[in-house]
Formats: C-alpha cells, sequence, structure tokens
C-alpha cells in the first residue's frame, strides 16, 4: 500500500497524504486532482478501490507510427504524463508493418468512447495517404490534436516545430563550415513536413534536384539515401530525421568518406542517445516538452467545451553542434 501511494503521488505530482484521502474517499481534494490521481491508478495498473470502480477512465488515444524511432516515445512520455496530470488515461496505439492500422484504431478508440485522440505522426502528414478516418472524428465531434505538419483542411488544431527555420539552421551551419555542396535527405514526396523543408532549402543557396533524396523513415533509407548523395559530390548532407542521420554516417564509412573529415552529418529531432553515437549527432532538437504540454492543453481545452483556434502552433527548434559536422575538405 505505502509503495502504491508513493508511486501514484509522484505520478502526479502530489502528496501521499492526497493521494490517500481520493483513495479512501475523503474530502479536501479538488475534482482534477481527484481525478488525475485515479488515472494514475490505472495507467500504472493499480485497481481503483471498489467503490471508485464504477467511475469510467476518461480514455485518450495516443496514436503514434512506430516505436523504433525515439522521438516518439518521448512524446509518448510527454503526452502520457500531462493527461494522467488532468485526471486522463492515454491509451496507446502504435502501428506496426501487416498489424492494425491507423484507421483501425480510430474505430477501436471511438468503439472504447474515447474522451479525445492526439495524433503524434500519422497519415495526416502524407497527402496521397487515405484520410477518411479522420473525417469520421469529426463527423462525431471528438477532440484531436495533431503533433507536426498536417496536409490541409483536415480542420483540426495542430502542435508543430518549424520545419523551415530547422533546416535554415542546419544550412546556414553547414555553409558557415565552408560546405558548398548541400544535400537533403527526406521523407517520401507527399511528406508534408519533408516538403516544408524542401521549399525552405531552396530558398538558403544552390540546391539542384540531384542533392535532394527521398527515403523510408529508417537507417537502412538514411543509408541508400545518402549513398546516391555522396557519389553526386555532396559534402554535407542535411537529413529529416535522427534515423536517417545514422544511415547516412554509415553510407560515407562505407564509401570511404569519414565524417566528418570529409562529409558532415545534420540530423533533425535530438532524440535520445544521439550525444552517445560515434560521432556524437549534430542535429536539429524538437522542443518535446513544450510542444507535448501544448498538444494536451488544446485537447483538454476541446474536452472541456472551450472554442479553439483550428491554426498551427508553430515551436521554435534548436540547432545542436556535436561532432558530426566540421570544415569542409579543401579537395
Amino acid at each position: 500500500m505505502t509503495r502504491r501511494l508513493a508511486e501514484v503521488a509522484k505520478k502526479v505530482g502530489v502528496s501521499e497524504a492526497t493521494v490517500s484521502r481520493v483513495l479512501n474517499g475523503k474530502p479536501g481534494v479538488s475534482e482534477a486532482t481527484r481525478q488525475a490521481v485515479l488515472s494514475a491508478l490505472d495507467v500504472l495498473g493499480y485497481e481503483r478501490p471498489t467503490q471508485l470502480r464504477g467511475e469510467r477512465a476518461r480514455l485518450v488515444g495516443l496514436v503514434l507510427p512506430e516505436l523504433q524511432n525515439p522521438i516518439f516515445p518521448a512524446f509518448a512520455e510527454v503526452i502520457g504524463g500531462a493527461l494522467a496530470q488532468l485526471g486522463l488515461t492515454p491509451v496507446l496505439c502504435t502501428q506496426t508493418k501487416g498489424g492494425v492500422s491507423e484507421a483501425d484504431y480510430v474505430e477501436l478508440l471511438l468503439q472504447q468512447q474515447v474522451s479525445g485522440v492526439v495524433f503524434a505522426g500519422g497519415l495526416y502528414a502524407q497527402a496521397d495517404a487515405p484520410h477518411d478516418h479522420y473525417r469520421l472524428l469529426a463527423d462525431r465531434n471528438i477532440p484531436v490534436v495533431l503533433v507536426n505538419a498536417a496536409i490541409e483542411h483536415l480542420g483540426f488544431p495542430g502542435v508543430s516545430c518549424d520545419d523551415a527555420v530547422a533546416v535554415e539552421q542546419a544550412w546556414r551551419h553547414l555553409a558557415s563550415l565552408g560546405h558548398e555542396r548541400i544535400g537533403l535527405v527526406l521523407g517520401p514526396a507527399d511528406h508534408m513536413p519533408s516538403a516544408r523543408k524542401l521549399a525552405a532549402a531552396r530558398t538558403m543557396g544552390d540546391l539542384p534536384d540531384a542533392h535532394v533524396a527521398r527515403a523510408m523513415f529508417s537507417i537502412e533509407g538514411g543509408h541508400a539515401a545518402a549513398t546516391r548523395l555522396i557519389d553526386r559530390g555532396v559534402t554535407g548532407i542535411i537529413c529529416a530525421s535522427d534515423p536517417l542521420a545514422l544511415g547516412a554516417i554509415r553510407a560515407a564509412r562505407r564509401k570511404g568518406r569519414p565524417v566528418p573529415s570529409r562529409v558532415s552529418v545534420v540530423g533533425y529531432d535530438d532524440s535520445a542517445f544521439m550525444n552517445c553515437t560515434e560521432p556524437p549527432l549534430t542535429t536539429v532538437r524538437q522542443p518535446i516538452e513544450a510542444m507535448g504540454r501544448a498538444a494536451v492543453e488544446l485537447l483538454n481545452a476541446q474536452i472541456n467545451g472551450s472554442a479553439v483556434a483550428r491554426d498551427e502552433l508553430l515551436f521554435e527548434p534548436e540547432l545542436v553542434v556535436r561532432g558530426s559536422t566540421a570544415q569542409a575538405p579543401r579537395d
């Protein structure tokens, strides 16, 4: 019992005495705190006291495209924690190849009568992907928030890292190191964050089509795409994710072009352990904490019946310079 009190108190950010009052039905606790404690019990896997089991948990779907890229577990931790503090229970929905689709998850969440859904990456970012399940959520007036750039006309509020600023920071960094042949490794052509990055790069300097390579978001995809760029003489590579950047570093090594003495590589996200790679990865950091909390605030406002702007909140990224970038080779 003492351990349960301590874990729940830590999760919610209140005293053990407050948790005890909630579990024993004592007065002197706000409704928001009471709901947060009950949600924490659900998240941590503890059974609710018998007298409280009749209350339905306020569920929120948290839909992620994958967990292999460390940026998505990071978003899940921030968003899940913020939801729990509001008395909302996150339901994690992760897509797997050949497994349950995003549309299937939406159907399951609707069956569970969820209070809202947060999408942190998904088909909303791809113009050519199916979007009927988003319209289904809109038709049923389910509160939704999208994290990072979406296609137009979906009509949901969004929270995004500014892709244009991210590329500008990376490009200026490489240019300051003397790189003139800069290339981009991006996602598919219909991927909105990649499209924004490409548009920004074209305003920064000379960017031939041959210096833009497309890939799936994986180390293997980054390896294949970066190999093509290196063969075309590129010395500085800006990648649309950290896994793509790790693939680019591997490609450079396989081509006998050490990083950073012959090829410089910049990632995007600053996900976990990027300071532990060899060399440590120069990357553009997304403000995950601020973005995740803003997404939860927007969702909670809708759940409570408040009108929110359907605009996109843009958050400023930060260039983190480490060991994968250096002066451009002179020969």
